[in-house]
Order: C-alpha cells, then structure tokens, then sequence
C-alpha cells in the first residue's frame, strides 16, 4: 500500500467546503447532535442513528422511470455551485456529501456519467482507501442502496465510525483461496449476525483478481448488470487493505414503507450493514430492535445454504 500525504489534502479539501458552503456546514453541525443508540445483536453491538436529512437518500425513489426523468445530481452541471471538486487519479473526483451520516463524509463519483457498476473497480477501491488514511470507501450496489444508481461512485467516511472492523475481529475467518504469491487471501466470515466475505491484500491488482473470482461465482438476476452486494474498504494500520464483500439478495425490507402498519423507511446500504443503521424518522429510531435488525440480515443477506453455494463455486 502506498503512502503519501493525499489525505491531508482530502482534509483541507473538506474543512474548506465546510466554511464555505452553508448548507454542509448546517447538516455537519446538526450531524452533531444527532441522536444514537446500541443494539446487541447476537453477540455483535451495532448502533442506530437517527438522521431526519436522509430521509434524501432513504426515501429516494430509484425505479427506472424516476431516474430517467430527473437530473444527475452527481454530474458537474448539475451539482451546486457551492460544491467543489478534488481530484483523483484519471477518472474520480473526491466531493463533500451535504448530507452525512460521518463526522466527515465523502462521495467519490466518475468524471463520466457511467452506470454504477464494481466491475474492474476494485484496485481503483484499494488504492483510494489507502491515500484516504482513516476512512473506509464503500461501494452500494445499484439495488443495495446506491441513490444514484446511473453514475458510478464510492463514498468514504471516517473507519472509526462503524462497527464492521471490530466485529470482523471477532469473527472465524476461513480462507478460501490464496494468491500464489501470497499478496491476497479470499475469506468466508463465520459466525457473525449476516455473512460475508473477505479480502485481504497487500497489492490492489491481487485484491481486484480475487474480487473478480468471486463475483463470478455469485448469481446475478434477471434485468441486473451484475450481482447484489455492498463492498466495504479500508487499510490498516500496517498497510494491509481489507475488502469486505456483502452479498444480498433484495433491495429493501418487506416492511418498507412511509403508510401501512408495521412499515419503516429503512433502506439498508453499506453504513447500515456495516454496523451503522440509519433512520430518518424518530418513530422507526425508537421501535428499531434486534428483531426487527434480524429480519433485515434475514431478508437482505445471503443464508449459509445460499453461500455455501458461491464457495462451491469458486
């Protein structure tokens, strides 16, 4: 993993943002107070936030027709006027999220408008987590939450923020596969509330050829360009990225829903299944449990039958 002083740049980027842009510079102040919970959720402790400005991206409506019909909200004509841009690398620009969830909160879209799609992305993933020291770059899949599922983008956030790589600490990691050169191991994740795989790598090309022997054994449905998941990525300390692979198999919770009884606007992304679930409303922040979290990982993620069925494919 490379090391340089991007991130300093990537923090004076954000800092400037803030004082110059009022409207981030209210919802990071508001962010502030906003209130949080602990769940205990077999074994695992995830937190619940209460966030009314989500309610953006938790309500967005992503059908097709909708998408056709309104402006990209990640294209630079389209984007406020406030809302500058860095660069990185030939194809990404670094923007400030307006609407966070983090402490600082980040989204990283293609220069070009270009369906949001993971394939061939992710030792561009490694390589940006590791110039952005202490933040995770996470990818929501077109129907795993992604708000803007016609213009490719990661989005990044401070690590220590969620409780994914504490609860992968903890959990039984078995290999499936090991680069010949050592520089990459594929990993199931056992005995955690939803299940997952695992990558880690000391080069970003190894990463990118495991990812891809992965993906291919994964199923993708009909009308979908490829397969549902959420992908988590961050480096630690000694320079080792770690790739975090979430397969799912629904877009939202039966529950889903502003009207009806029962009915909570949940729309699970990578914050959430990474340890962090967002509501915008107040009434879903208080009914929100470990039953109904279990539901959603029961819902949304694979089953051991339905993974094991990827490793047998491997």
């Amino acid at each position: 993993m490379k090391d340089n002083s991007f991130s300093a740049a990537a923090d004076k980027f954000f800092d400037e943002q803030i004082s110059e842009w009022k409207l981030a510079h209210d919802n990071f102040e508001a962010l502030k107070g906003v209130e949080s919970r602990e769940i205990e959720v077999d074994g695992t402790v995830v937190r619940v936030q209460f966030n009314p400005a989500r309610i953006v991206s938790s309500g967005a409506k992503v059908d097709a027709e909708t998408i056709k019909k309104r402006k990209c909200f990640l294209c630079a004509e389209n984007r406020p006027a406030e809302q500058r841009e860095l660069p990185w690398g030939d194809n990404y620009l670094i923007l400030v999220n307006p609407f966070p969830i983090f402490p600082r909160h980040l989204t990283i879209p293609d220069r070009r408008h270009t369906d949001q799609k993971i394939e061939g992305r992710i030792a561009d993933m490694v390589s940006l987590a590791a110039d952005l020291k202490g933040y995770t770059v996470f990818y929501n899949g077109p129907k795993c939450g992604a708000s803007a599922p016609d213009h490719m983008h990661f989005q990044a956030g401070n690590s220590d923020f969620l409780p994914l790589s504490g609860m992968l600490e903890t959990a039984d990691l078995q290999p499936l596969i090991v680069e010949p050169d050592g520089e990459a191991v594929l990993s199931v994740a056992l005995n955690l509330p939803m299940n997952m795989f695992v990558i880690d790598a000391t080069d970003a090309d190894a990463a990118q050829r495991l990812f891809d022997r992965l993906t291919s054994a994964m199923t993708v449905n009909e009308d979908d360009t490829e397969p549902m998941m959420n992908v988590l990525c961050y480096v630690a300390e000694e320079g080792e990225a770690r790739v975090v692979i979430i397969p799912r198999k629904r877009h939202r919770p039966s529950f889903y829903g502003t009207e009806g009884e029962g009915c909570m606007l949940i729309s699970p992304a990578s914050v959430d299944l990474g340890g962090v679930f967002i509501t915008p409303r107040e009434a879903d922040f208080k009914r929100i449990d470990s039953t109904i979290i279990n539901k959603i990982y029961e819902e949304l993620c694979l089953n051991n039958d339905e993974i094991s069925e990827i490793i047998d494919r491997l």
